[in-house]
């Protein structure tokens, strides 16, 4: 799975840590997800879409082979 968060992150002019302390997570899963180390649960991915007003699709995508 890819996703943009780092775009998104770099177009709010927000860091990690920000962002992880926004939709409570660890700045070290914000940082896994970006280098496609974590998927994220649905609940996580959905307060992401929220927080960037984007739908999950435009977030997050899947690979060919997943």
């Amino acid at each position: 799975m890819t996703n943009n968060l780092k775009v998104l992150r770099a177009i709010r002019n927000i860091s990690q840590e920000e962002l992880a302390k926004e939709i409570s997570v660890s700045r070290q899963t914000i940082n896994a997800m970006e280098k496609g180390k974590y998927v994220p649960s649905t609940v996580l991915a959905l307060k992401l879409a929220r927080f960037f007003e984007k739908p999950v699709e435009e977030i997050f995508c899947l690979d060919a082979e997943d």
